[in-house]
């Protein structure tokens, strides 16, 4: 052990990786492994339950560094004070309801709890419980405490729990809580200013059925969307995503709501969109539909096909911005355009009347199924903010940006 209490070969952001006594304690051997894999400095810290399901040597051997669940161990390097000093993240997989109470407490007791009151870089909780632990109001009462206090609390996930049970509870896929922990690490210090707000976001394309087996769609896959909730997430915000027929893993933290057709879309983001504090309408939402579905099959035949008839879809995004419950609401809007991009993202955003409109230009292998873009952020105050080519991600953090400087203050 060294004097940084890290390993002397590391050179990667330092992460504390705490690991309460759940049965998902298996799970965070592969959040380790995406960790050290991709050049971090890992410390698992346990606590005496979790070395009940998954041993020292285990925790060791994959880390690289030593493994202790008490204060006493090397106490002339005063770990207890130094691990979470010298950290660049803290992340808690699996976070038990009892480690959760105990955080809000304030307790010492073990060297994961002592590390986090020393902690003051981001931390990270990935609950994992049984549904009525997680539903308990002593549960909710202290993710709401955590969350206050600028903690990231991530949504457990639906799924098998222990034994036959199923619901809310399951600790989110290792690759998500990863994905989580990479974006907190880029902001470093950055302040939470999503904290405590609530967000609702559109992902994905709808389809609208012509028979039981065919629809109309676009080549929407939602990664911007998803994109925009993680990086919700690791600002601090609660997320509610709206998913169009997207085939991608779903952001731990966010409450997913699934939909199908623009008029699904409508319902839910009608109803989502209530009490929340800002609304992105990232997802392709188609502007026709058949004006008729056919009830079987429509088959092949020598004659030429009966014409579609189309009609128009419901513009969710008006709608929402001239039935806004709350006058301080922020609504963002998107806007795909193939040609005159900016000329029409200036109408676009007359005639829709959102506070932001992100325009981007789409086409053959142009921000359509690809893990980067670029846009120009127009707004109702007149302001333009050109975001080159980068990553979807860091594209949604310029929206955030622009929303949160839009947000009032509390």
């Amino acid at each position: 052990m060294t004097g940084d209490l890290v390993s002397p070969s590391a050179t990667g952001p330092r992460v504390i990786l705490g690991v309460s006594g759940g049965i998902a304690a298996y799970k965070a051997c592969e959040l380790l492994r995406l960790l050290t894999e991709s050049g971090h400095s890992v410390r698992v810290v346990p606590t005496a339950a979790a070395l009940e399901f998954v041993g020292a040597a285990t925790w060791a051997a994959l880390s690289g560094q030593p493994v202790t669940s008490d204060v006493w161990t090397d106490v002339e390097q005063v770990p207890h004070v130094r691990l979470g000093q010298t950290a660049d993240l803290v992340v808690v997989a699996p976070a038990t309801a009892d480690l959760l109470a105990r955080a809000v407490a304030g307790r010492a007791d073990d060297l994961l709890t002592a590390t986090l009151l020393t902690a003051r870089c981001p931390v990270l909780f990935a609950p994992a419980m049984h549904t009525e632990m997680w539903e308990h109001p002593a549960t909710q009462a202290n993710v709401r405490t955590l969350r206050e206090r600028g903690v990231v609390v991530l949504e457990p996930a639906v799924g098998r729990l222990t034994g036959a049970d199923s619901g809310r509870g399951r600790l989110p896929d290792p690759e998500e809580i990863y994905a989580a922990c990479v974006l907190l690490l880029e902001r470093g210090q950055q302040p939470l200013d999503l904290l405590g707000r609530h967000v609702v976001i559109s992902a994905g394309g709808t389809r609208e059925p012509l028979d039981p087996v065919r629809f109309l769609g676009n080549r929407s896959s939602g990664r911007q969307g998803y994109a925009l909730a993680q990086t919700a997430i690791s600002r601090g915000a609660e997320v509610t995503l709206i998913s169009a027929n997207v085939g991608l893993r779903d952001p731990a933290g966010a409450k997913i709501i699934r939909v199908g057709t623009a008029e699904e879309m409508r319902t839910a983001m009608t109803e989502a969109a209530a009490d929340a504090d800002a609304v992105v309408m990232a997802a392709a939402v188609a502007d026709f539909r058949p004006a008729v579905r056919a009830d079987r099959k429509i088959k092949k035949s020598a004659a030429d096909p009966e014409p579609v008839t189309l009609v128009r879809n419901p513009d969710v995004l008006v709608e929402l911005v001239a039935h806004r419950r709350r006058p301080d609401q922020i609504i963002v809007g998107f806007a795909a355009e193939t040609d005159d991009v900016l000329a029409n993202g200036r109408a676009k955003l007359a005639a829709k009347g959102c506070d932001l409109l992100v325009v981007n230009e789409v086409g053959e292998r142009r921000a359509f199924e690809t893990p980067d873009n670029a846009a120009t952020i127009l707004g109702r105050d007149g302001s333009v903010t050109d975001v080159p080519l980068r990553t979807k991600e860091s594209l949604a953090h310029a929206v955030w940006d622009l929303v949160a400087e839009r947000l009032p203050r509390r």
